[in-house]
């Protein structure tokens, strides 16, 4: 991979319009409180965007925030706006250009807010060495990124790196590029590295990885097929398909399991978190209907449950993991007990 090639590639893209597949154009339609907040980003941060997702999610108020790749900084934005005067965020990226930008508008930005300070910075750097940008340990609640890690040679130290700078119960948050099939070494050279795809990470392998740094049961929030819109791309891509996804994984170290186990527990969500009243999506399998107990294995219950997670005040959880009722069934999720 030529990463000065790949710095270029975006320093110098003027438009998605330029691109050969649908990677950089989010197929999820964002929440209605996130338009609005896109409302009041400026048009120079927005003009630049190239995500395949919009992996900030509501409920942030007072976090410290990590921007993976944060690129213009269109996500930087809105977590800022979403984190409030007390809450900060920092965006990491190794464009320098594009870091000029972004930093550009934000003092200007929260002053709109109404914010007596910039809760908003931006650095050069990589997030493969979060240490050369000032991250420190165990310092940060929530890492957001979009669509920039298949663009790291070296995978396997960017979820080093966003596990060492988590808090203990804290959550990357991201959306990413994955394949269906691993591509061999021929077709992926070539491929152009700029917009992913041969840097797109087979998803089983994407799992194998982050439990390998201590990210056990990665949780699927959103996805959406990619379009490859030239002709020798896709050739070359054959039966491999190509996904955008939007992940979630938690720092939960000795909580969760490689396998979903039952407890006996239930989650009653508070119907608490801003723009979610009614339900809560945690991911594409587990839906909670505000009010309502449900039936959760083990590793929801730690992500639900734990005090220094996020989610920990907006949810309820029954039970603890005193008995073992064997692998959790999921043709017992959703019977309520009341």
């Amino acid at each position: 991979m030529d990463r000065n090639g790949v710095r270029d590639f975006y320093a110098n893209l003027k438009s998605s319009s330029d691109l050969k597949t649908t990677a950089c154009v989010a197929a999820t339609k964002p929440h209605h409180l996130i338009l609005a907040t896109f409302k009041q980003i400026p048009d120079a941060i927005l003009d630049r965007f190239y995500g395949c997702g919009v992996p900030v999610p509501l409920g942030i108020e007072g976090l410290t925030v990590l921007d993976l790749g944060s690129g213009s900084g269109r996500d930087c934005y809105l977590a800022a706006a979403l984190v409030g005067q007390q809450g900060s965020v920092l965006g990491v990226d190794m464009t320098s250009d594009l870091v000029q930008v972004s930093q550009q508008h934000a003092g200007d930005y929260c002053a709109r807010l109404g914010y007596d300070h910039t809760n908003l910075q931006f650095v050069e750097g990589h997030m493969e060495d979060l240490g050369q940008a000032g991250v420190a340990d165990n310092s940060v609640d929530l890492i957001i990124s979009n669509c920039v890690i298949n663009l790291c040679p070296n995978k396997e130290l960017v979820f080093k790196e966003a596990y060492r700078v988590l808090k203990h119960g804290g959550e990357m948050f991201f959306s990413d590029m994955y394949a269906t099939r691993r591509l061999s070494p021929e077709v992926k050279g070539q491929m152009p590295w700029g917009e992913g795809l041969p840097g797109a990470l087979y998803l089983e392998d994407f799992r194998s990885l982050a439990r390998s740094v201590g990210f056990e049961d990665a949780r699927i929030v959103a996805s959406s097929p990619i379009d490859i819109r030239d002709a020798r791309l896709k050739e070359l891509a054959g039966h491999t398909t190509f996904l955008s996804l939007t992940i979630r994984l938690f720092k939960l170290p000795d909580m969760l399991e490689s396998d979903p186990e039952d407890y006996g527990q239930w989650a009653i969500y508070k119907g608490t978190i801003p723009g979610h009243s009614h339900e809560y999506a945690l991911d594409k399998c587990h839906i909670f209907e505000a009010g309502k107990a449900t039936a959760v294995s083990g590793n929801t219950a730690a992500m639900l449950g734990t005090g220094s997670t996020r989610l920990a005040r907006h949810f309820e959880v029954l039970g603890e993991r005193s008995t073992h009722f064997g692998a959790f069934s999921e043709i017992d999720y959703g019977k309520s007990p009341l």
